[in-house]
């Protein structure tokens, strides 16, 4: 089964050179076409397991296995040439007793981590972090603004709407809202509470209805 992934998750990362600022790992999208023809053309067959990872909870047990590989300066990820490592990553579910759940689940990402400014476990890591987060923001960006059928599909322009995206979620959640499709007709219906949000303001209470 391909997993069809996430968006970008950036953020700062320690690694051995230092402090590395809006550092970015990207789980590659069936939308980015090309980034994800060529992320999964890659010889993985012929790559040994960089990190095994093994969880038991909840009436079963999933191992994740994770494959790093380099990514050539001289044939860089189409639409993303600032990455330097590519990363496949199967997850498989099975019962107590060691029986498969389902099919093994694969995913495919990048990273502008090079090899000694992140280990594999660190990576690892950062993709259990990264899809807590994109789980349920892609859930809201699917639902309610419909990000799967999307036709903005060339160059970065996945990433900069899933980013647009991302900051109404936010600046709605900022505002306390839980329901974020009540929230965006409700900003659609009336542009002064839109551009109040997007300063940072509250509507007088008079203009709030």
């Amino acid at each position: 089964h391909r997993d069809h992934g996430c968006d970008a998750h950036a953020g700062g990362h320690r690694g051995a050179g230092g402090r590395k600022k809006g550092a970015y790992i990207l789980t590659v999208k069936d939308n980015q076409p090309s980034a994800s023809e060529f992320v999964a053309g890659a010889k993985w067959s012929e790559r040994r397991a960089d990190h095994v990872e093994r969880d038991r909870g909840h009436g079963r047990i999933e191992r994740r296995t994770l494959r790093v590989l380099p990514i050539a300066a001289d044939a860089p990820v189409p639409g993303f040439p600032s990455a330097k490592q590519m990363l496949a990553i199967v997850r498989e579910r099975f019962t107590l007793g060691r029986e498969p759940l389902g099919e093994p689940e694969v995913a495919f990402a990048i990273t502008s981590l090079g090899r000694d400014d992140a280990r594999p476990k660190d990576l690892a890591r950062m993709l259990r972090g990264h899809w807590r987060i994109e789980n349920s923001l892609h859930y809201v960006r699917d639902v309610t603004f419909a990000e799967d059928h999307s036709r903005i599909r060339a160059g970065s322009g996945p990433r900069v709407m899933a980013s647009i995206r991302n900051l109404a979620i936010t600046i709605h959640r900022l505002h306390g809202e839980k329901n974020i499709a009540s929230a965006s007709r409700r900003c659609s219906q009336k542009c002064p509470r839109a551009f109040a949000r997007l300063c940072g303001r509250r509507l007088p209470a008079g203009a709030a209805a």
